[in-house]
C-alpha cells in the first residue's frame, strides 16, 4: 500500500503543476469543426436560380434561356415564335383555342416513382414557354418534401399566364399526378382552365409505323437528330433524388435538371413538327410512306375519307415494307368500296388476290361478292370462291360455292368478263 500511496501522491503533484501552468492565461480555443462538404454544395451554387418564398413556404427555382439563334438538332428555335395561332386546332380535335404560341406552356415532371399513386411526389416541374428572344424554361424544385406546398403554389401562379398546356404522355401521367398532389395539399389544381394537348397521341399516329419506339428521347434522335451524351436514364431519377435527400449534395441532382430541360425543349421542337401534318395533310412534308399511312388512318377516323384514300396511295407509291404494304392495300380497297368507287376498289382487291399475303383470301372473297352481286357474273364469282376455298375452308364459303354453282348452271350465267 505504501508504493500505491506514493504513486498517487506523485500523480496529484503532476496534475497540480499542469493546473498552475494554465491558470495564468486563457485556455486555447477548441478547433472549429471541419466542413467536409465539397465546394458548390448547395443547389443555388450549381444552378442559376434562387430560393423563392411563397405564403406556403420556400422552394428553389431555376431559369434558363435558349436564344432564338440557337438550334436543337435540326430544329430552329427562332421558328417557334412564328408558329400560327391555329396550329393546334386539328390535332386537338378543336379543343385547343386559337392563341399565339406565347400562350402555350410546355410541362414535364420528374417524380419519386414511375408508377404514380398517392405516395409519388413531383419533386421537379419544368415549364417551358416561347418568347420573342427564344425559348425560356422555369424549373420548380423542392429540396425536401416539406417544400411541396410552396412549389405547387408557385406553379399554379405561373400557369395562370397560359391558355394551352402541352405535354408528352401528360394526360396519362403528369397531370393526374399533379392533381393528386394539389388535392393532398388541399389546394386547387390549376389545370381546369387550360386546354391540354398531349403530343404523344399525334406522334404515335404519325410515327408508330415507322419507328419501333415513340419515346420522346427516341424521336429526339430520329426526327431532330439530337444525340444525348451522358444523359441520366429516366428510371434512375427517383433513386438519384433519394440519394440527394440523404446526402444533400447538389451535384447529384444537376443531371436531373439537365434531363428535364432537354425533354421540354424537345417537346417544344416536336410541337413545331407534328401538328403541321394534321393541320394541312396534303401539304405535309412527309418523306416516308409509313408516315403517310399513319396520317391517312387518322384522316379516315376523322371523317375525311377522300383525303385518306389519296394519302394511302401516296404512301404505297413511296414504298412500304411488305408487312405494312399488304395491310395498307387492304385498307385502301375497303375505303374505295365505302366511297362507292367500285373500279378503284376492284383494282386493289385484284392486286391483293394475285399474290400470297395475309389478305389474299379476303380479297378473293370480296371479288366473288362483286361479281355475284354487282356484275351478276356467277361463273367468275364461282372461280374466285373456289380460289378462296383453296386457301382455307369455311362454312360461309362452302355455302357461297353451292349457291353460285346452281346459279352458274342456270340459263343466265352472266358475262364472263
Amino acid at each position: 500500500m505504501g508504493d500505491f500511496q506514493e504513486q498517487l501522491a506523485l500523480l496529484k503533484r503532476r496534475i497540480a503543476r499542469i493546473d498552475r501552468k494554465y491558470a495564468s492565461g486563457p485556455r486555447p480555443a477548441p478547433h472549429p469543426p471541419r466542413d467536409t462538404r465539397p465546394a458548390r454544395y448547395f443547389v443555388d451554387e450549381w444552378l442559376s436560380g434562387s430560393e423563392v418564398e411563397t405564403p406556403h413556404g420556400r422552394h428553389f427555382e431555376s431559369e434558363r434561356v435558349w436564344l432564338r439563334h440557337r438550334r436543337h438538332g435540326s430544329a430552329d428555335i427562332s421558328g417557334l415564335d412564328e408558329l400560327p395561332s391555329d396550329l393546334l386546332s386539328a390535332i386537338s380535335d378543336g379543343t385547343a383555342p386559337e392563341c399565339p404560341p406565347r400562350r402555350w406552356a410546355f410541362l414535364d415532371t420528374e417524380t419519386t416513382g414511375l408508377a404514380g399513386g398517392a405516395g409519388t411526389y413531383a419533386f421537379l416541374v419544368g415549364v417551358g414557354r416561347i418568347e420573342a428572344d427564344g425559348f425560356h424554361l422555369k424549373q420548380f424544385f423542392m429540396r425536401d418534401f416539406g417544400e411541396e406546398p410552396s412549389l405547387l403554389a408557385a406553379l399554379a401562379a405561373h400557369l395562370s399566364a397560359f391558355d394551352v398546356l402541352i405535354t408528352y404522355n401528360g394526360k396519362t401521367y403528369d397531370q393526374p399526378l399533379l392533381e393528386t398532389r394539389y388535392r393532398m395539399a388541399r389546394m386547387r389544381p390549376p389545370f381546369a382552365r387550360l386546354a391540354h394537348l398531349d403530343l404523344l397521341a399525334g406522334a404515335r399516329r404519325l410515327w408508330k409505323l415507322r419507328f419501333e419506339s415513340c419515346r420522346l428521347v427516341d424521336l429526339e434522335n430520329q426526327i431532330l437528330g439530337v444525340e444525348r451524351e451522358g444523359d441520366l436514364p429516366g428510371d434512375l431519377i427517383p433513386y438519384v433524388y433519394f440519394e440527394y435527400l440523404r446526402t444533400r449534395e447538389a451535384l447529384r441532382v444537376a443531371p436531373i435538371f439537365h434531363h428535364n430541360a432537354l425533354d421540354i425543349l424537345t417537346l417544344a421542337c416536336l410541337t413545331a413538327i407534328v401538328p403541321w401534318a394534321f393541320r394541312a395533310p396534303a401539304e405535309a412534308r412527309l418523306a416516308h410512306g409509313a408516315e403517310m399511312v399513319g396520317l391517312a388512318r387518322w384522316l379516315r377516323q376523322a371523317g375525311q375519307p377522300n383525303e385518306a384514300a389519296e394519302l394511302f396511295r401516296r404512301g404505297i407509291a413511296s414504298g412500304l415494307p411488305d408487312s405494312l404494304l399488304f395491310r395498307t392495300l387492304w385498307e385502301l380497297a375497303l375505303l374505295e368500296k365505302k366511297l362507292e368507287r367500285p373500279a378503284a376498289a376492284l383494282a386493289v382487291f385484284t392486286d391483293l388476290a394475285a399474290s400470297k399475303n395475309p389478305f389474299q383470301k379476303a380479297a378473293l372473297e370480296e371479288l366473288a361478292k362483286f361479281y355475284e352481286h354487282t356484275e351478276r357474273n356467277y361463273a367468275m364469282a364461282l372461280e374466285f370462291t373456289r380460289a378462296a376455298l383453296a386457301l382455307g375452308e369455311t362454312p360461309e364459303l362452302r355455302h357461297r360455292e353451292e349457291r353460285l354453282r346452281r346459279r352458274a348452271a342456270g340459263p343466265r350465267s352472266g358475262r364472263l368478263l
